[in-house]
Formats: C-alpha cells, sequence, structure tokens
C-alpha cells in the first residue's frame, strides 16, 4: 500500500505518462542509480554501490525488453545496453568508477536523444491535429 504523497504522486506520474515520458523516467532513474552507485564506490560504501548499480540493471534490463525489435536501430540499442550491464557489472565487482562512469555518459547522451526525439514527435503531431498555437 502506498502511504506517502510522493509514492502517490511517482505512481500517477507514472500511470498519466505516455511512452515517450515513461522513457525517460527509466533514463532518469537509471542515471540517478549509477551516480549513487559510483558515489558508493568513491566512499568505500559497498552496500550502498551494489544496491544502486543493480537498480541501474534493472532499469536497463526493463529497457531491453521493451525495444520494438521491428525497427534496425532496436538491435542497435540492445547491443548497447548490454555493454552498459556490463560496464555496470565490472564497475560493480571490481568495485571502480569507471566503467560505471563510461555507462553513464551512454545513458545521459541517450536520455538527451530520446529527450529530443520526443519533442520532435510531439510536435509534429500536434501541427498534423491542427492543436499549434501561432
Amino acid at each position: 500500500m502506498i502511504t506517502s504523497p510522493y509514492d502517490k504522486y511517482r505512481q500517477s506520474s507514472v500511470q498519466t505518462s505516455n511512452p515517450a515520458q515513461l522513457v525517460l523516467m527509466l533514463y532518469d532513474g537509471a542515471i540517478r542509480f549509477v551516480k549513487a552507485g559510483v558515489e558508493g564506490i568513491r566512499n568505500s560504501d559497498l552496500q550502498k554501490a551494489n544496491d544502486n548499480l543493480g537498480k541501474a540493471q534493472t532499469i536497463i534490463s526493463e529497457l531491453m525488453s521493451t525495444l520494438d525489435h521491428s525497427y534496425d536501430i532496436s538491435k542497435n540499442l540492445y547491443s548497447l545496453y548490454d555493454y552498459m550491464n556490463f560496464l555496470l557489472i565490472q564497475s560493480n565487482i571490481k568495485k571502480v568508477i569507471e566503467p560505471a562512469e563510461e555507462a553513464l555518459s551512454y545513458l545521459l547522451n541517450l536520455r538527451e536523444t530520446w529527450l529530443e526525439a520526443s519533442k520532435l514527435v510531439n510536435g509534429a503531431t500536434s501541427s498534423v491535429g491542427g492543436n499549434h498555437n501561432g
């Protein structure tokens, strides 16, 4: 049962988001968890590192499972996600930040690309529908 106002807000935002917003939320979560995992390694808090890098891996696995393989780019994204998971595992096992930081850079770039693509699609959709103001 959800009790805190933040959890209620989070559940509501997930339930009312469109697919593009959900992907952005997944990227945001993965980015947040990788950063926390890196911080855990830097501070020798191995439990924090393990927990957060594991959460990032779970999100990346979710991104992998939701790819639409009817598009060629899905194969490339799948390979990149798989590589990012490998990097996070290496970072977690060896307790070094460099692989996690490499994965983080890919996540940040993918998030930015996804944000720009969703803006283009939303702009095109509103133009086609005649709902633009201006």
